[in-house]
């Protein structure tokens, strides 16, 4: 059985504590790997490796960093197979979408920030003749990298690469839950000819290894993706020793859809946009509401188009709808499933476990997509996030109601609007509290945008020169004239 030692100062290594954890398989319930149990002392060395590299790595040149990031791009796309398999086992989703999303996006990523560098720009004040102000941005240090599990490789080369592209060296811990990329990318990353200690991975539990790095004296800046309760203890740990730190948290992502909206497209992406990777991507619209005239239309064509989604192994190129990441989180989602009917709603559609599912995942953590209609906008299923294929659909009457039912929530990610009229997209849009708000799609990202959340959704932006602006220091440079 393989065994997923930490990567180093570019070596891998096994846990000091010799312990190891059970990598599950969440379409077959099956065990199909060993994590190191990292504890504080991997944290302590991987963190003093990656400050001797950063002593030669900031001074690298940005032309050269540029083109290491842009060989392990490279790499990735080389062995973009290997890695969608890789990361559809490991987290249940389907291979196709591993295809489609996350293995593109982790070489889009390493390409982007690897061209971002050499196109950065910082400022300059002339204070009338008296003095001239300019300022640099210089990297912090050794940058403290958390990844959750639904999008493993996505999201931890969305820190990877803007971290050390601007010069810094870093520790990533991904999840305990979904760590086989991280492990692949580590070798890749020492294949590309990054130098040891710039990269250093480390596996484990967020209760032992990622509090050992979010409260470690010498690294001064955190990037964390995961649950908003998780965030809290980030800061709680970050906070005392001011540490600069980037939060993207949970979301209860609202779908607006109007009465004036193309009907066809409006339910063409609903669909996906509520049951893509099981409903486990911190941006699915989560809660849909939908203009009165016509909600029943929208809703019967919902319907349809959700019962037309196969479900099953992941492997599978047809299969749409995977298996929830472990068993746990599977119990939950189906606890509200049940906490909704006593709070008054009915279940349209699905909320049970799939009866006929091929033979090799019939010990999986599977869920059929979920509707739920009748629930008041206070009831927890419509206030708390579910992460799994559970959406709400909701009637309302006016485009005030549409918004107050929007921003009801302490959460505030992402949104989509369905309308075809311009200002009235723009109006609500604006009004909406959420840090992204999609008009007439879902999921369309452009790299060079800020991303992040309002309310508990997250602190701080992420993306594009924002990504360069946090993983660097602003000094103001003053030289009198």
């Amino acid at each position: 059985m393989k065994r997923v030692l930490n990567f180093i100062d570019g070596q891998f290594r096994p846990p000091g504590s010799g312990r190891y954890i059970p990598d599950v398989e969440p379409a077959t319930g099956q065990v199909i790997a060993e994590i190191a149990d990292s504890e504080p002392e991997d944290v302590d060395a991987a963190v003093a490796a990656a400050s001797r590299a950063f002593a030669s790595w900031r001074k690298t040149p940005a032309e050269e960093r540029s083109r290491l990031l842009l060989r392990v791009g490279g790499l990735i796309e080389e062995n973009f197979d290997e890695l969608a398999r890789l990361e559809s086992d490991d987290n249940g989703k389907p291979v196709s979408l591993a295809r489609r999303m996350d293995i593109p996006r982790a070489i889009l990523n390493f390409r982007f920030f690897a061209t971002a560098i050499l196109h950065a720009e910082t400022s300059a004040h002339a204070t009338d003749d008296r003095a001239l102000n300019y300022t640099l941005r210089q990297p912090l240090g050794v940058a403290g990298l958390i990844s959750p599990w639904n999008l493993p490789l996505y999201l931890l080369s969305w820190k990877i690469a803007p971290a050390i592209a601007a010069g810094n060296c870093c520790v990533a811990k991904p999840s305990e839950l979904t760590p086989l990329t991280a492990d692949r990318l580590a070798g890749l990353i020492a294949e590309a000819g990054i130098p040891p200690g710039v990269v250093n991975i480390v596996h484990g539990t967020g209760a032992s290894a990622g509090r050992a790095l979010t409260s470690h004296p010498n690294v001064p800046l955190i990037s964390f993706t995961g649950g908003t309760k998780t965030g809290a203890d980030v800061m709680t740990h970050a906070g005392p020793l001011f540490k600069k730190v980037s939060l993207e948290l949970g979301g209860k992502n609202p779908n607006v859809v109007f009465a004036d909206a193309d009907l066809e497209q409006a339910v063409a992406t609903s669909i996906p946009s509520s049951f893509s990777n099981q409903g486990e991507i911190c941006l699915c619209g989560s809660r849909l509401f939908v203009e009165r005239p016509i909600y029943d239309e929208f809703l019967d064509r919902f319907l349809a188009g959700t019962k037309k989604l196969a479900i099953g192994d992941p492997r599978e190129a047809s299969t749409e709808v995977g298996a929830l990441v472990s068993e746990a989180h599977r119990r939950k989602v189906e606890g509200y499933v049940a906490l909704a009917k006593e709070e008054g709603g009915e279940i349209l559609l699905g909320g049970k476990r799939p009866a006929d599912l091929p033979e090799r995942v019939r010990g999986g953590y599977f869920l059929e997509p979920t509707v739920i209609a009748g629930l008041d906008g206070g009831t927890r299923c419509m206030q708390e996030e579910i992460f799994g294929p559970v959406v709400t659909v909701t009637p309302f009457d006016s485009p005030e109601e549409a918004i107050a039912l929007a921003n009801s929530t302490r959460y505030g990610l992402s949104a989509s609007v369905w309308t075809r009229d311009l200002q009235k997209a723009h109006r609500v849009a604006a009004a909406i509290d959420s840090g992204t708000v999609w008009v007439n799609t879902w999921l369309l990202r452009d790299l060079r945008v800020p991303f992040g959340g309002m309310k508990e959704s997250g602190v701080g932006r992420e993306g594009g020169f924002d990504s360069l602006a946090f993983f660097t220091e602003a000094k103001n440079v003053c030289v009198k004239l």
